[in-house]
């Protein structure tokens, strides 16, 4: 009878196994790729930065400050990812809300107003963040757009 019952309960089991979404994630030949990248633009532009990458819950994956780059900005680079990662937008937009007087936001979690973080999107998927600090904030941005276009190229 037990047999028999497991019989019965091993397709079901499967099906629903079968069902599950597939998710995207930041792996490390991603993260080395917009790495890469955003180190090549750094280097192009001759600034020093650090540049990090944050998952879609804004977990650390990669952090490094780059010869030249002041301490503050580990703390500036992981703000801007974070925030980024959270609301699904440039950390760039943060800022401009804060201009335009929506100074409550400064109590939202993980809100850093301040350019130079970006979403990582797949496929319409948010994956994370990725953000560069240590330059001007336009710079920073373009820093952090290199290493996703190079993601998103390949």
């Amino acid at each position: 009878m037990l047999k028999y019952l497991a019989c019965l309960l091993v397709p079901v089991l499967s099906v629903q196994a079968a069902d599950l979404p597939s998710k995207k994630y930041l792996n490390l030949p991603a993260i080395k790729i917009m790495v890469a990248a955003s180190e090549a633009k750094a280097k192009e532009m001759n600034v020093g930065v650090t540049i990090c990458i944050v998952d879609e819950s804004g977990n650390l994956l990669f952090l490094e400050k780059g010869d030249g780059a002041s301490l503050n900005t580990l703390q500036f680079a992981q703000k801007k990812a974070r925030d980024a990662a959270a609301y699904g937008s440039p950390s760039r937009e943060a800022a401009e809300s804060v201009k335009k007087g929506n100074v409550e936001a400064l109590a939202f979690p993980e809100f850093f107003p301040n350019q130079g973080g970006l979403p990582i999107r797949v496929d319409g998927q948010l994956l994370g963040g990725i953000a560069a600090s240590g330059a001007k904030s336009e710079i920073d941005e373009q820093i952090a757009q290199a290493g996703l276009d190079a993601l998103l190229a390949k």
